[in-house]
Protein backbone atom coordinates (compact mmCIF):
# COMPACT_ATOMS: atom_id res chain seq x y z
CA UNK A 1 0.00 0.00 0.00
CA UNK A 2 2.82 2.43 0.85
CA UNK A 3 4.34 2.02 -2.62
CA UNK A 4 0.97 2.66 -4.31
CA UNK A 5 0.49 5.87 -2.27
CA UNK A 6 3.98 7.02 -3.32
CA UNK A 7 3.02 6.41 -6.95
CA UNK A 8 -0.15 8.48 -6.48
CA UNK A 9 1.83 11.33 -4.92
CA UNK A 10 4.34 11.24 -7.79
CA UNK A 11 1.47 11.48 -10.29
CA UNK A 12 0.12 14.49 -8.38
CA UNK A 13 3.52 16.18 -8.63
CA UNK A 14 4.34 15.35 -12.24
CA UNK A 15 0.80 15.37 -13.72
CA UNK A 16 2.03 12.87 -16.30
CA UNK A 17 2.10 9.05 -16.08
CA UNK A 18 5.42 8.68 -17.89
CA UNK A 19 7.28 11.29 -15.81
CA UNK A 20 5.77 9.94 -12.56
CA UNK A 21 6.94 6.43 -13.47
CA UNK A 22 10.43 7.72 -14.28
CA UNK A 23 10.66 9.55 -10.93
CA UNK A 24 9.56 6.38 -9.12
CA UNK A 25 12.01 4.19 -11.03
CA UNK A 26 9.34 1.90 -12.51
CA UNK A 27 7.80 1.38 -15.93
CA UNK A 28 4.69 3.35 -16.88
CA UNK A 29 2.55 0.16 -17.16
CA UNK A 30 3.62 -0.87 -13.64
CA UNK A 31 2.72 2.52 -12.21
CA UNK A 32 -0.66 2.58 -13.99
CA UNK A 33 -1.40 -0.97 -12.81
CA UNK A 34 -0.55 -0.10 -9.21
CA UNK A 35 -2.90 2.90 -9.25
CA UNK A 36 -5.67 0.75 -10.78
CA UNK A 37 -5.12 -1.77 -7.97
CA UNK A 38 -5.48 1.05 -5.44
CA UNK A 39 -8.73 2.10 -7.14
CA UNK A 40 -9.98 -1.49 -6.97
CA UNK A 41 -9.08 -1.75 -3.28
CA UNK A 42 -10.89 1.49 -2.43
CA UNK A 43 -13.78 0.86 -4.83
CA UNK A 44 -13.67 4.33 -6.45
CA UNK A 45 -11.97 5.89 -9.50
CA UNK A 46 -9.08 8.15 -8.44
CA UNK A 47 -7.80 9.43 -11.79
CA UNK A 48 -9.57 10.98 -14.78
CA UNK A 49 -8.02 9.20 -17.73
CA UNK A 50 -8.05 10.03 -21.40
CA UNK A 51 -5.26 9.66 -23.91
CA UNK A 52 -3.19 11.41 -21.22
CA UNK A 53 -3.46 12.36 -17.56
CA UNK A 54 -6.40 14.78 -17.07
CA UNK A 55 -6.61 15.13 -13.30
CA UNK A 56 -7.94 13.50 -10.15
CA UNK A 57 -11.54 12.74 -9.34
CA UNK A 58 -13.09 14.20 -6.18
CA UNK A 59 -12.39 10.85 -4.49
CA UNK A 60 -8.84 10.97 -5.82
CA UNK A 61 -8.25 14.39 -4.28
CA UNK A 62 -9.46 13.09 -0.91
CA UNK A 63 -7.21 10.02 -1.17
CA UNK A 64 -4.30 12.34 -2.00
CA UNK A 65 -4.90 14.23 1.25
CA UNK A 66 -4.79 10.95 3.18
CA UNK A 67 -1.73 9.77 1.23
CA UNK A 68 0.20 12.91 2.18
CA UNK A 69 -0.79 12.50 5.81
CA UNK A 70 -0.02 8.76 5.97
CA UNK A 71 3.31 8.97 4.15
CA UNK A 72 4.33 12.10 6.05
CA UNK A 73 3.62 10.42 9.37
CA UNK A 74 5.50 7.31 8.25
CA UNK A 75 8.51 9.41 7.22
CA UNK A 76 8.40 11.12 10.63
CA UNK A 77 8.27 7.72 12.35
CA UNK A 78 11.28 6.49 10.39
CA UNK A 79 13.26 9.66 11.21
CA UNK A 80 12.39 9.34 14.90
CA UNK A 81 13.49 5.69 15.05
CA UNK A 82 16.69 6.38 13.07
CA UNK A 83 17.64 9.12 15.53
CA UNK A 84 17.02 6.75 18.44
CA UNK A 85 19.19 4.07 16.79
CA UNK A 86 22.02 6.18 15.39
CA UNK A 87 21.92 9.44 17.32
CA UNK A 88 21.83 12.90 15.80
CA UNK A 89 21.88 12.00 12.11
CA UNK A 90 19.51 12.64 9.24
CA UNK A 91 18.84 14.84 6.24
CA UNK A 92 16.95 18.14 6.50
CA UNK A 93 15.59 19.84 3.35
CA UNK A 94 14.71 23.53 3.61
CA UNK A 95 13.45 25.87 0.87
CA UNK A 96 13.34 29.66 1.05
CA UNK A 97 12.00 32.45 -1.15
CA UNK A 98 14.98 34.27 -2.74
CA UNK A 99 14.65 37.40 -0.60
CA UNK A 100 14.86 35.30 2.59
CA UNK A 101 18.04 33.42 1.59
CA UNK A 102 20.30 35.81 3.58
CA UNK A 103 18.80 34.55 6.86
CA UNK A 104 19.21 30.87 5.94
CA UNK A 105 22.78 30.67 7.26
CA UNK A 106 21.57 31.51 10.75
CA UNK A 107 19.03 28.65 10.68
CA UNK A 108 21.36 26.07 9.16
CA UNK A 109 24.32 27.05 11.38
CA UNK A 110 22.20 26.81 14.54
CA UNK A 111 20.82 23.43 13.45
CA UNK A 112 24.23 22.01 12.55
CA UNK A 113 25.76 23.37 15.75
CA UNK A 114 23.15 21.51 17.81
CA UNK A 115 23.10 18.41 15.57
CA UNK A 116 26.54 18.09 13.89
CA UNK A 117 25.69 14.72 12.31
CA UNK A 118 22.93 16.24 10.18
CA UNK A 119 23.08 16.82 6.40
CA UNK A 120 21.27 19.94 5.17
CA UNK A 121 20.01 20.83 1.69
CA UNK A 122 18.82 24.38 0.95
CA UNK A 123 16.70 25.28 -2.09
CA UNK A 124 15.74 28.66 -3.53
CA UNK A 125 12.07 28.41 -4.53
CA UNK A 126 9.01 30.56 -5.09
CA UNK A 127 6.38 30.69 -2.32
CA UNK A 128 4.04 28.54 -4.43
CA UNK A 129 6.73 25.91 -4.98
CA UNK A 130 7.52 25.82 -1.25
CA UNK A 131 3.94 25.01 -0.28
CA UNK A 132 3.66 22.41 -3.04
CA UNK A 133 6.88 20.71 -1.93
CA UNK A 134 5.74 20.63 1.70
CA UNK A 135 2.44 19.07 0.58
CA UNK A 136 4.26 16.48 -1.52
CA UNK A 137 6.83 15.60 1.19
CA UNK A 138 9.76 16.95 -0.87
CA UNK A 139 11.01 19.37 1.80
CA UNK A 140 10.83 19.48 5.59
CA UNK A 141 10.45 23.24 6.07
CA UNK A 142 10.12 26.47 4.11
CA UNK A 143 10.81 30.14 4.77
CA UNK A 144 8.22 32.19 2.96
CA UNK A 145 5.60 34.94 3.20
CA UNK A 146 2.88 34.42 5.79
CA UNK A 147 0.49 37.34 5.30
CA UNK A 148 0.28 38.14 1.60
CA UNK A 149 -1.20 35.04 -0.07
CA UNK A 150 -2.81 31.89 1.43
CA UNK A 151 -0.24 29.49 2.89
CA UNK A 152 -2.49 26.44 3.27
CA UNK A 153 -2.62 23.89 6.06
CA UNK A 154 0.81 24.38 7.60
CA UNK A 155 2.26 25.24 11.00
CA UNK A 156 3.73 28.77 10.99
CA UNK A 157 6.56 30.40 12.98
CA UNK A 158 6.71 34.19 12.33
CA UNK A 159 10.32 35.44 11.96
CA UNK A 160 10.54 39.07 10.78
CA UNK A 161 8.93 41.68 8.56
CA UNK A 162 10.40 42.63 5.18
CA UNK A 163 10.96 46.38 4.81
CA UNK A 164 11.45 47.59 1.25
CA UNK A 165 14.28 49.82 0.03
CA UNK A 166 15.18 51.32 -3.33
CA UNK A 167 18.71 50.29 -4.29
CA UNK A 168 20.13 52.95 -6.59
CA UNK A 169 23.26 54.89 -7.50
CA UNK A 170 24.27 57.81 -5.27
CA UNK A 171 24.80 59.75 -8.51
CA UNK A 172 21.24 59.09 -9.70
CA UNK A 173 18.25 61.46 -9.49
CA UNK A 174 17.28 60.29 -5.98
CA UNK A 175 20.71 59.21 -4.72
CA UNK A 176 20.92 61.79 -1.93
CA UNK A 177 17.39 61.32 -0.57
CA UNK A 178 16.65 59.95 2.92
CA UNK A 179 13.45 58.34 1.64
CA UNK A 180 11.63 57.96 -1.66
CA UNK A 181 8.01 57.36 -2.59
CA UNK A 182 6.88 54.37 -4.63
CA UNK A 183 5.56 56.76 -7.27
CA UNK A 184 9.01 58.37 -7.62
CA UNK A 185 10.73 54.99 -7.78
CA UNK A 186 8.52 54.01 -10.72
CA UNK A 187 10.32 56.54 -12.93
CA UNK A 188 13.68 54.74 -12.67
CA UNK A 189 15.06 51.94 -14.92
CA UNK A 190 14.20 49.02 -12.65
CA UNK A 191 15.65 45.52 -12.52
CA UNK A 192 13.18 43.26 -10.63
CA UNK A 193 12.52 39.63 -9.81
CA UNK A 194 10.16 37.97 -12.28
CA UNK A 195 6.41 37.71 -11.73
CA UNK A 196 6.35 34.11 -10.47
CA UNK A 197 8.08 35.39 -7.33
CA UNK A 198 5.78 36.65 -4.58
CA UNK A 199 8.19 39.51 -3.82
CA UNK A 200 7.51 40.82 -7.33
CA UNK A 201 3.74 40.46 -6.91
CA UNK A 202 3.97 42.49 -3.69
CA UNK A 203 5.95 45.21 -5.44
CA UNK A 204 3.53 45.30 -8.40
CA UNK A 205 0.59 45.62 -5.99
CA UNK A 206 2.22 48.55 -4.18
CA UNK A 207 2.91 50.36 -7.46
CA UNK A 208 -0.73 49.79 -8.50
CA UNK A 209 -1.88 51.15 -5.13
CA UNK A 210 -0.22 54.51 -5.87
CA UNK A 211 -1.39 54.52 -9.48
CA UNK A 212 2.05 53.98 -11.00
CA UNK A 213 2.39 51.86 -14.14
CA UNK A 214 5.72 50.04 -14.03
CA UNK A 215 7.41 48.02 -16.74
CA UNK A 216 10.83 46.93 -15.45
CA UNK A 217 13.66 47.17 -17.95
CA UNK A 218 14.98 43.80 -16.81
CA UNK A 219 13.35 40.81 -15.09
CA UNK A 220 15.11 37.78 -13.63
CA UNK A 221 14.73 34.89 -11.20
CA UNK A 222 18.30 35.45 -9.96
CA UNK A 223 19.36 37.73 -7.12
CA UNK A 224 22.92 37.54 -8.50
CA UNK A 225 21.74 39.01 -11.81
CA UNK A 226 20.06 41.87 -9.92
CA UNK A 227 23.19 42.41 -7.80
CA UNK A 228 25.54 42.64 -10.79
CA UNK A 229 23.27 44.98 -12.74
CA UNK A 230 22.64 47.35 -9.84
CA UNK A 231 26.39 47.47 -9.13
CA UNK A 232 26.93 49.16 -12.52
CA UNK A 233 25.06 52.22 -11.28
CA UNK A 234 22.81 52.18 -14.36
CA UNK A 235 19.97 50.10 -12.91
CA UNK A 236 17.91 50.38 -9.73
CA UNK A 237 15.98 47.70 -7.88
CA UNK A 238 13.70 47.19 -4.88
CA UNK A 239 14.69 44.69 -2.20
CA UNK A 240 14.05 44.03 1.50
CA UNK A 241 16.58 45.58 3.87
CA UNK A 242 17.66 42.15 5.17
CA UNK A 243 18.88 41.31 1.67
CA UNK A 244 20.65 44.64 1.14
CA UNK A 245 22.84 43.94 4.17
CA UNK A 246 24.50 40.90 2.56
CA UNK A 247 24.81 41.94 -1.10
CA UNK A 248 28.14 43.72 -0.60
CA UNK A 249 27.24 46.42 -3.13
CA UNK A 250 29.78 49.10 -4.13
CA UNK A 251 30.03 52.26 -2.02
CA UNK A 252 28.38 54.36 -4.73
CA UNK A 253 25.15 52.31 -4.38
CA UNK A 254 22.66 53.42 -1.72
CA UNK A 255 19.67 51.78 -0.04
CA UNK A 256 16.86 54.27 0.46
CA UNK A 257 13.67 53.43 2.44
CA UNK A 258 10.47 53.41 0.36
CA UNK A 259 7.53 55.34 1.80
CA UNK A 260 4.01 56.45 0.88
CA UNK A 261 3.08 53.74 1.66
CA UNK A 262 5.67 52.31 4.06
CA UNK A 263 4.68 48.65 3.71
CA UNK A 264 6.03 45.49 5.34
CA UNK A 265 5.37 41.79 4.79
CA UNK A 266 5.71 38.98 7.33
CA UNK A 267 8.29 36.23 6.66
CA UNK A 268 8.16 32.99 8.61
CA UNK A 269 8.97 29.30 8.70
CA UNK A 270 6.31 26.82 7.60
CA UNK A 271 6.23 23.07 8.18
CA UNK A 272 3.57 20.42 7.69
CA UNK A 273 1.09 20.13 10.56
CA UNK A 274 2.11 16.94 12.33
CA UNK A 275 1.99 15.77 15.93
CA UNK A 276 4.53 14.73 16.95
CA UNK A 277 6.91 16.46 14.57
CA UNK A 278 10.02 14.57 13.36
CA UNK A 279 12.92 15.33 15.74
CA UNK A 280 14.90 17.49 13.32
CA UNK A 281 11.81 19.42 12.20
CA UNK A 282 10.99 20.03 15.87
CA UNK A 283 14.57 21.31 16.32
CA UNK A 284 14.13 23.66 13.34
CA UNK A 285 10.90 25.03 14.84
CA UNK A 286 12.56 25.62 18.22
CA UNK A 287 15.53 27.39 16.62
CA UNK A 288 13.24 29.53 14.45
CA UNK A 289 11.42 30.72 17.56
CA UNK A 290 14.74 31.50 19.26
CA UNK A 291 16.08 33.38 16.20
CA UNK A 292 12.93 35.45 15.57
CA UNK A 293 13.86 38.40 17.89
CA UNK A 294 17.34 38.66 16.34
CA UNK A 295 15.99 38.52 12.77
CA UNK A 296 13.37 41.16 13.57
CA UNK A 297 16.10 43.47 14.81
CA UNK A 298 18.14 42.90 11.61
CA UNK A 299 15.17 43.63 9.34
Amino acid sequence: MEEKLHFLLALAREKHFGRAAQVCGVSQPNLSAAIKQLEATLGVPLVDRGSRFIGFTAEGERVLEWARRILGDFQALRADIEMMKKGETGHVRIAAVPTALPVMARHTSALWDAHPGVRITVYSQSSTEILSKIDNLQIDAGITYLDNEPVGHVYEVPLYRERYHLITSADGPYGERKSITWEEAASLPLCLLSREMQNRRIIDHLFEEVGAAVEPKLETTSITVIQTHVATGVWSTILPRVMVEVLNLPQHIRAIPLVAPEMTRLIGMVVAKRDPQPPLTAALIAQARALAPLLSAMA
